[in-house]
């Protein structure tokens, strides 16, 4: 890379992590390639969904000029001070796997796209909630289908309810979901307890196109966490 590249990209590394910082108080190696445009939010999504194997793939640029970018990312944070956090990526997928990030997999690249880098401005409460919520496992999300002929890729059934993956729709037996119980929206607190209950739950949406957007339909939880909770309200009733 000519000096005058590594100029210019310096620049719009540090743009991309002042920019994360001051929306989120800490940067990660995503913020800065999705921020210089290396990485598109689209595919950093199917990344996490578990239907691309790792991170890099989906990076429009080189191994080399990615090395460079995160390097200069780190001299800028270290400069700034930041602390550091290491932080858990888990796939959006019932199995919730580890989610790889580099080609080798090797440990010391691993470790350095799962560090993210925090201000140095927020208490250590701030910062131990902070890396708690981002290590959190992502949220399984269930899709009701507008068009109820779909078919499952693995067996080739369908149902009223599937999780896309990355070959296509996959019905929740197949998914390992299909014991959960559906409990509509509308109860927050009933909602609440059955989800702090659930060892296993996913939020249930359906596309709405008079708003051209996912809407919320209710959420699938555990039965007996379901029981539990609607036994907790009665008692107070």
């Amino acid at each position: 890379m000519s000096r005058k590249n590594k100029a210019r990209l310096s620049e719009r590394v540090e743009r991309a992590a002042e920019a994360a910082l001051a929306a989120k108080r800490f940067v990660s190696a995503i913020d800065i390639l999705v921020g210089i445009g290396w990485l598109d939010a689209g595919a950093v999504e199917r990344w996490r969904r578990g239907q691309v194997d790792y991170l890099e793939r989906v990076v429009q640029s080189n191994l080399s000029r990615i090395s460079e970018a995160l390097r200069l990312f780190r001299a800028w944070a270290t400069a700034k001070g930041l602390f550091t956090s290491t932080t858990d990526y888990v796939a959006r997928t019932p199995r919730r796997e580890t989610l790889r990030f580099s080609r080798s997999g090797e440990g010391a690249i691993e470790a350095a796209y799962r560090t993210h880098w925090v201000s140095p401005e927020l208490s250590e409460k701030k910062r131990e909630r902070l890396a708690e919520k981002a290590s959190r496992a992502p949220e399984l999300v269930v899709v009701q289908p507008l068009n109820r002929e779909w078919k499952c890729h693995r067996c080739g059934g369908s149902g009223d309810l599937l999780m896309m993956e990355d070959p296509g729709p996959a019905c929740l037996r197949c998914a390992g979901l299909d014991d959960l119980a559906f409990l509509p929206a509308g109860d927050a607190l009933l909602t609440r307890r059955a989800k702090a209950g659930s060892a296993r739950h996913a939020v249930v949406v359906r596309f709405s196109r008079s708003r051209g957007r996912y809407e919320r339909q209710g959420r699938l939880v555990e039965p007996q966490a379901l029981a539990d909770a609607e036994k907790s309200l009665d008692r107070r009733s």
